[in-house]
């Protein structure tokens, strides 16, 4: 049989994700901050777009937040008439101009904390250097990660700078050293154990600092394992000597990064209320944290009256607007139904709390909504509710569930919950290890690794059982 070539017309049907279909996934999933902002952008650039700033929002100066729009409804039809000659004449760019009241914003004025890398580069400004050390050393300022480590080494700077690594090994181990000498100290380390050298400068004793360093350069895991006994046995130190040096270690910072940039705390704004009201929840969009946008009847009114050549242009902006109005209802609606499907399985967790948690899928909620899990995903993502207990983000309410010995399931936040209540009940005098805690739910019907444990206790921010007994211990002999 001898092979061929050939080409066959075939009619099939597939998915496309048009641009208006990707523009409304990406509204979906943009949260409440994220999606006002958009739809500012949006009426900025369209002029039969209007945006109704929530009811009851005010400025950062406490007045009444103005309405957005530029032609209301009810304007005479000379003015709106002079108003879409101006829009005609002078179609809108992608230029965006701040006017007087937003430039006088006081929030515009508040300083922004200095980044770590440009908190270096300050300081690498005013060092006496020449032009190629002074280069070199924003070289590797530029390499830091966010936690003021260098985590690449210095061949691969060396080979983005272009340059031959023999001819400049030494000259990047000295702008390396110059960057380890700058504020925060411990910042330009290559390890935990050197960042922690790099402080102990900081610390006035110099047996102390011996000490310190040694125990860090040669026994680091010992001391992050606690075992302060096994460290003195093997530096042949008194154990005094070594719980003096590993408190001294305490003390340093194993981020030095962290002490720059943006720290601020996060703001959240609930895109959904859910509240009791006789004996049942009910569950309701926030309507002043989403902004509604409208179509602009005056213009478009107008632009169907006219047929000059100059609305051409224009009816493509149009036919946007519209599509923007359709897909914001759309959006709201679906955020809408997803919440309220939640809320109606997770009814126990409202009423007693973490330890009723239901394990729920996408697929459920997908379900009872009659759309994609896909879309659920999206519709969650950033997403946050305002219940009695607290604002929880909507992914908080989907998880996997723990099987129970007697049937049924919990999910991982209910198990979480008994780990804090079994650690809060625990003897002073001798705390529970994360096997000893295993060991517990395990009568109790939850068969759970001891690892998956740990990741639940430090998901708590619960300290281990070493640092629980050590803390009852300094508390009795205080007492």
């Amino acid at each position: 049989m001898n092979p061929s070539i050939a080409l066959q017309a075939r009619q099939a049907q597939t998915l496309i994700f048009s641009p208006r279909l990707q523009q409304a996934v990406r509204l979906l999933q943009l949260s409440s901050q994220d999606y006002a902002q958009a739809l500012r952008e949006a009426a900025e650039l369209n002029p039969f777009l209007e945006v109704d700033e929530p009811a009851g929002a005010v400025a950062p100066d406490g007045t009444a937040q103005p309405s957005t729009a530029r032609v209301d409804a009810d304007v005479e039809p000379a003015e709106a008439g002079g108003a879409f000659e101006r829009i005609t004449a002078a179609p809108p760019t992608g230029t965006r101009h701040l006017s007087h009241d937003e430039s006088a914003d006081l929030m515009q004025r508040v300083a922004l904390p200095a980044s770590l890398s440009a908190h270096l580069r300050a300081q690498v400004g005013v060092l006496r250097l020449t032009e190629r050390e002074a280069a070199l050393a924003q070289a590797v300022v530029e390499a830091l990660d966010d936690d003021g480590y260098l985590r690449i080494s210095l061949d691969d700077i060396a080979l983005a700078l272009g340059e031959d690594l023999d001819d400049m090994r030494d000259e990047l181990r000295t702008a390396l050293r110059r960057v380890q000498a700058l504020d925060p100290a411990g910042v330009g380390a290559r390890s935990v154990s050197e960042c922690l050298c790099l402080q102990l400068d900081a610390i006035t004793p110099v047996s102390v600092r011996a000490l310190a360093q040694r125990i860090l350069e040669t026994h680091i895991e010992l001391l992050a394992a606690q075992d302060l006994r096994a460290i003195a046995h093997a530096l042949g130190t008194p154990l005094a000597a070594v719980q003096c040096a590993a408190y001294a270690i305490r003390r340093l910072n194993p981020r030095p990064g962290w002490c720059h940039g943006e720290t601020g705390a996060r703001i959240v704004v609930a895109d959904v209320m859910v509240k009791k009201v006789r004996g049942s929840w009910r569950t309701s969009l926030n309507a002043h944290a989403l902004p509604r946008v409208r179509l602009n009847t005056a213009c478009a009114n107008l632009l169907d009256t006219r047929r000059n050549a100059c609305v051409g242009p224009l009816k493509a902006y149009l036919e946007q607007a519209r599509w923007m109005v359709e897909t914001v209802a759309q959006r709201t609606s679906t955020i809408l139904e997803v919440a309220r499907a939640i809320v109606a399985r997770q009814q126990m967790f409202l009423e007693h709390g973490p330890l009723a948690m239901k394990p729920l899928g996408l697929k459920e909620i997908a379900d009872a909504v009659g759309v994609h899990a896909s879309t659920v995903s999206r519709t969650v993502h950033n997403k946050y509710i305002a219940t009695p207990a607290g604002v929880f983000e909507l992914q908080y309410f989907f998880s996997r569930g723990l099987q129970h010995s007697a049937g049924g399931a919990s999910a991982p936040v209910a198990v979480q919950q008994l780990i804090r209540e079994l650690i809060a009940v625990e003897p002073p005098g001798a705390p529970l290890s994360d096997a000893a805690l295993a060991r517990q739910l395990a009568q109790q019907g939850f068969r759970i690794a001891r690892r998956t444990i740990t990741k639940y206790r430090q998901t708590l921010d619960i300290d281990p059982v070493e640092r629980r007994r050590a803390r009852s211990a300094r508390l009795a002999a205080a007492a």
